[in-house]
């Protein structure tokens, strides 16, 4: 088996002219900034496929395009196998991983090809996780506003039903957010790939949130050689204080969903698209949830390769 080759952290943001706006009721208006990929390496330490929010208050700043600075990357690597025979920088492979898929994504009721995914396999296949073993998350919510502790539950019950993968929540966490998070943290989750991170957080905290955005997402892919993509995990981050704000807004809480089914969209490999109809479309102009395109992504994303590998 090949060796891996890993990537640090490439550009967060790489389409700085796409935007998005979210109008709400009292005249608040939300700009999403395009998602970011690296379209070439093996990648760890989170690519982070984002969805970066980028929020402008008042009708005045509505749609405009706010620029996002790359952050470099750092070549490095590691013999997935030394020669000794035991891994030392990935968890033992195929943990929870079963013959068949955990779960079965329920078919939309409608077709659509109004989605895109973040990355595909070199047979098209999208990049997702693996539907044969459950996705474990762990929430730090110790900065969650006050009526967002259904939020985050209930849509990640919506995407699972959409793409047939078992979530787990493993519970509370004290990790914070990092933009080198490492995918494989034996001291501190065990010998198995890092949960899914979600963090209420602040911009002093991560600073990918600083000024108008409100929200970030993605999952790191990991490969042996040219190999197939999988996912193996993620983290989605969340602006508290300005969510908290937006809960006191008229459909407050129907907008900070769809701010977090967007994101999670990302996490589980959707990309932007042109259709305003759909979730995934850089512009919300009501919390409708995930429409046809969306739910026909996520649909296919349920049915990617089992990684007894991995």
């Amino acid at each position: 088996m090949d060796d891996p080759v890993f990537r640090d952290r490439g550009p967060r943001h790489s389409r700085g002219t796409t935007a998005l706006r979210v109008v709400r009721n009292l005249a608040a208006a939300a700009v999403i900034a395009g998602g970011a990929f690296l379209t070439a390496g093996l990648v760890y330490g989170d690519p982070r496929f984002t969805g970066l929010f980028e929020v402008n208050r008042g009708a005045h700043n509505a749609g405009r395009d706010l620029p996002v600075a790359p952050r470099s990357g750092q070549e490095s690597g590691q013999p997935a196998v030394p020669a000794g025979g035991d891994r030392t920088d990935t968890p033992p492979p195929g943990l929870e991983e079963q013959d068949q898929p955990l779960g079965t994504p329920r078919k939309p009721e409608a077709a659509s090809a109004s989605y895109k995914f973040l990355a595909t396999n070199d047979d098209g296949a999208p990049v997702g996780y693996s539907p044969c073993r459950p996705l474990h998350y762990v929430i730090n919510a110790a900065l969650a506003p006050q009526g967002a502790e259904r939020l985050v539950e209930d849509s990640i019950r919506t995407i699972s039903e959409a793409t047939g993968i078992t979530f787990i929540n493993d519970g509370p966490t004290f990790e914070s957010p990092s933009p080198t998070r490492a995918p494989y943290q034996k001291d501190l989750y065990g010998d198995r790939w890092a949960p899914l991170l979600i963090a209420w957080t602040t911009p002093e905290q991560a600073p990918q949130l600083k000024g108008p955005v409100i929200g970030t997402g993605g999952s790191t892919h990991f490969s042996f050689g040219d190999g197939p993509k999988s996912f193996v995990t993620g983290s989605l981050e969340l602006d508290a204080p300005q969510i908290a704000e937006d809960l006191d807004r008229s459909e407050g809480a129907a907008y900070a969903t769809a701010v977090i089914l967007h994101e999670l969209g990302h996490v589980m490999g959707l990309e932007h698209v042109d259709d305003p109809a759909q979730l995934m479309y850089p512009e919300i102009g009501a919390p409708d949830g995930l429409a046809d395109g969306d739910l026909n992504g996520l649909y296919e994303l349920g049915h990617a390769q089992c990684r007894k590998d991995l």
